[in-house]
């Protein structure tokens, strides 16, 4: 009898032991639409395969809330997803961890641009423009056509801001989308794309919240418009009959990335991993229109759900990826310009 609780005893103490050693991830997102497909595509799947408890997280992006926990040596986000600027600006600061992509899979699988010092992208959004197909039955086709208004008359939706409108500018221009930094860094590429934008200026409708290039669209305001890819693909899930034109259009991602100083880095690796394997990827692509950043992730997915992804080959061939280092060194200048331009 003594055996037996003393060997009772023994277990309850391993059992407590190693209920003491395990611990939760905590993966901080951006909420909403997005983590309702991370919570299907990676946070339930990852505890049935590892036993690990994914603790969802939500945040606004916050550099200094990451920045307070790296200072103050206080780590409690094992994995947070940030946009590609403050990715780029982070790891100059030393607020992330190195990422070591031979723990995540390899390089060569990935798009042009998801594997960074410091992150690895989990998905892709675009900024094209669209138009309402019941209202134009020959759509445009480039951002030549978008500029051209005696052909398609009408109002212009444009994301009120330089980043986008500028680039979008020189490729109605006739730069090719790989030249379009190349441009864009030098004076004469600059004066070239406000000389551009001048032409379109009495046509343009600015918007500067997401959901309202497709309102405008639907309700006739206007003939085109600027769009993020994700919001005309939910269009499309209510009905409406908008076109997404991928030509000319630049991709974005989101990266997975680590605070610097976690004490086990290896164990956030593993998660950041098992999101970018490709049999999950396809799920989280199958809950929201944004691109897999796991090539293989696209043999898997159905045809009519691979023409709306950003990443599909057709999309993805004259689009050009979003150059934050630019947008960092020339962003401000840029910015009081294009301020400036647009109150006159």
């Amino acid at each position: 009898m003594k055996q037996q609780t003393k060997l009772l005893l023994a277990c309850t103490v391993l059992a407590m032991s190693q209920m003491a050693t395990a611990k939760d991830l905590t993966v901080v997102s951006f909420g909403g639409a997005v983590k309702d497909a991370q919570v299907k595509a990676y946070y339930g799947p990852y505890k049935a395969a590892t036993g690990t408890q994914v603790l969802g997280s939500e945040y606004n992006g916050e550099m200094a809330k990451i920045k307070s926990m790296v200072d103050t040596k206080t780590i409690s986000w094992d994995v947070v997803e940030v946009e590609s600027p403050e990715l780029t600006r982070g790891c100059e600061e030393g607020l992330f961890e190195k990422i070591d992509i031979t723990k995540i899979g390899n390089k060569a699988d990935f798009v042009p641009g998801a594997v960074q010092q410091c992150g690895v992208a989990t998905f892709v959004w675009t900024t094209g423009f669209a138009y309402d197909g019941d209202k134009l039955k020959v759509g445009p086709k480039s951002w030549a056509d978008f500029w051209d208004v005696k052909k398609f008359p009408g109002k212009r939706g444009m994301r009120k801001g330089p980043k986008y409108s500028l680039e979008f500018a020189l490729m109605a221009d006739g730069v090719a989308p790989k030249d379009v930094y190349k441009m864009l860094a030098t004076p004469k590429g600059v004066d070239r794309a406000f000389k551009k934008l001048d032409q379109l200026k009495p046509y343009i409708q600015w918007w500067e919240a997401g959901a309202q290039p497709a309102q405008y669209l639907a309700a006739g305001d206007v003939v085109m418009s600027v769009a993020y890819n994700g919001r005309i693909a939910n269009a499309q899930k209510e009905g409406k009959n908008l076109k997404m034109v991928w030509n000319g259009s630049i991709y974005d991602m989101d990266f997975w990335a680590i605070p610097k100083g976690h004490p086990a880095p290896q164990e956030s690796l593993k998660y950041i991993a098992f999101a970018s394997k490709p049999e999950n990827q396809k799920i989280f692509s199958g809950q929201i229109s944004y691109g897999p950043t796991n090539k293989k992730t696209l043999p898997l997915i159905p045809k009519a759900d691979l023409a709306n992804l950003p990443t599909a080959p057709n999309n993805l061939k004259n689009s050009v990826g979003m150059d934050t280092v630019f947008w960092a060194d020339y962003g401000e200048s840029l910015e009081q310009r294009f301020n400036a331009w647009a109150a006159k």
